[in-house]
């Protein structure tokens, strides 16, 4: 075979071929120069955006240069697998405060074993076809800048919400990546930044997440609240959260270029009807139900416990009986922890103070009927 023929159009095309058959929905190749987009990662830890996910410091300079992860790296082939699930009705579910809203991503199987598996059966079929290399694969689960790598290879482009962006499907996707140590050809085709003078995804945040375009604060980030976040969430951002108790879509949902976004793959469907769950019944699973109901879930990276101190604000934002949500929360106290406590106070407390306000404004609409039945009819005066 011509040696040439390895750095042909055509190995991309086998390659892109192969990992559509794989499930995957979109490949790309590029070099593993990540240098500019490194001053970008400074800034944003020095400003302390990271909050407490101190590997991001641990493992800079892995992170800076892909090659000290995987020496000999000559490429890196990024593959996008998309997850939105069908009829999931957002929308609706972020407008009943009795119901939980979870992350899209997290309500089917777990992403980071299934993406790993597909990947390697990709690198392997190279390896088998192409020529022989040394390879390892990844999927959120390595110092990689994942993104700025997807957008390299021509995947799409890193929106304001930064997050990556494509034209064709939006955003409800997932990245994987396998280094390889093969001389691949370089994807040429890259998609521009589209994102022009809309701020839909900025002003949508709850908790006003963005300090500017392009630049994420993930201390006051819902998704980080509710999975990464140790210890007590902050008082302010307690209510913004309403209902959302293990991640944050908002700014997926708004933006427009998710218009085009696809049905995922079937693995990322609900389990456990977990897109339509009322957050009272959640709050009641037991231990043994959590991790049941969880098993091969994202969910599980947030824990039992953590799990509860969520669903504990998101009660306190909720318009369900509140004597019998009061009972339920009180019977939790002292069980797992203060913070756990200190969300179930605060969800009382909250419950309580609606409820009063419910019956002060109850009683002033009996008396402003009352009055207005007693009022003479102007015909009789």
């Amino acid at each position: 075979m011509d040696p040439s023929w390895h750095q042909s159009d055509q190995v991309l095309d086998r390659l892109r071929e192969k990992a559509l058959e794989l499930g995957f929905t979109a490949v790309g190749v590029t070099d593993p120069d990540v240098s500019q987009h490194v001053s970008h990662l400074e800034r944003w830890l020095e400003s302390g955006f990271h909050g407490s996910m101190e590997w991001f410091e641990r493992h800079l300079d892995l992170r800076k240069d892909p090659t000290q992860l995987v020496p000999g790296t000559q490429r890196v082939i990024s593959v996008r697998l998309d997850y939105l699930p069908e009829n999931t009705d957002c929308i609706d579910i972020l407008n009943d405060p009795d119901i939980a809203y979870i992350s899209r991503y997290a309500l089917g199987r777990d992403y980071h074993k299934l993406m790993r598996k597909r990947l390697k059966r990709l690198g392997d079929w190279f390896s088998d076809e192409i020529a022989p290399h040394g390879f390892r694969v990844f999927s959120d689960s390595a110092p990689l800048l994942e993104k700025h790598l997807a957008e390299k290879a021509g995947l799409g482009w890193i929106g304001k919400h930064t997050l990556l962006l494509s034209r064709s499907a939006g955003s409800w996707f997932f990245l994987g990546e396998l280094l390889t140590d093969f001389p691949l050809p370089l994807s040429v085709e890259h998609e521009k930044a589209r994102c022009g003078s809309c701020t839909a995804c900025l002003d949508i945040c709850p908790t006003d997440a963005f300090p500017a375009p392009y630049q994420l604060d993930a201390t006051k980030c819902i998704s980080y609240l509710t999975i990464e976040h140790k210890g007590p969430i902050p008082e302010a951002l307690r209510a913004p959260m309403g209902n959302r108790v293990f991640g944050c879509d908002d700014c997926q949902l708004v933006c427009p270029w998710n218009r085009y976004a696809a049905i995922g793959d079937p693995a990322f469907q609900p389990r456990h009807a977990l897109d339509r769950q009322p957050l009272y019944e959640l709050f009641r699973w037991t231990e043994e139900e959590f991790l049941m109901k969880t098993e091969g879930s994202p969910m599980r990276r947030a824990g039992y416990v953590k799990f509860l101190e969520n669903l504990a604000i998101g009660l306190g934002n909720s318009h369900s009986d509140t004597e019998q949500v009061i009972h339920t929360l009180g019977s939790k106290l002292g069980l797992y922890g203060p913070t756990l406590d200190e969300h179930i106070q605060w969800a009382i407390a909250a419950l309580k103070r609606r409820a009063s306000e419910n019956a002060r404004d109850n009683a002033s609409t009996r008396q402003s009927n009352h009055a207005h039945q007693q009022a003479p009819d102007a015909g009789q005066i």
